[in-house]
């Protein structure tokens, strides 16, 4: 729950809001639980749909956010080069994951 919590607060603004009256914290509360929603199904959908290729980690919601504000939000002419990005970071992320895990994978034997 915690960890739920701690991603939608960083992922979808949950803590940005000023409460000054109820009813624009209940709409900005229930604004940022549907973007933290939407991240998390996109990301369940796309890891459903299209398994991750050799080399890479799965799509994560920060990855999601990252490229919808990129590719959406403030869409730039270098699509391409955004994408590649992302698969960089994709595949620097499992090749740190791998390097982190071998040590405690060593230590269990």
């Amino acid at each position: 729950m915690e960890e739920t919590f701690q991603s939608g607060k960083g992922l979808a603004g949950l803590d940005e809001h000023q409460i000054r009256r109820y009813t624009s914290w209940s709409r900005w509360v229930t604004l940022a639980m549907l973007a933290h929603a939407f991240l998390a199904v996109v990301r369940a959908d796309e890891q459903a749909r299209h398994p991750a290729p050799d080399g890479l980690i799965p799509l994560t919601c920060n990855e999601i956010q990252r490229l919808f504000i990129t590719l959406v939000v403030r869409p730039v002419r270098e699509v391409a080069h955004r994408l590649a990005w992302s698969a960089w970071r994709r595949r620097h992320q499992a090749r740190a994951q791998v390097g982190h895990y071998r040590p405690q994978a060593a230590n269990q034997n």
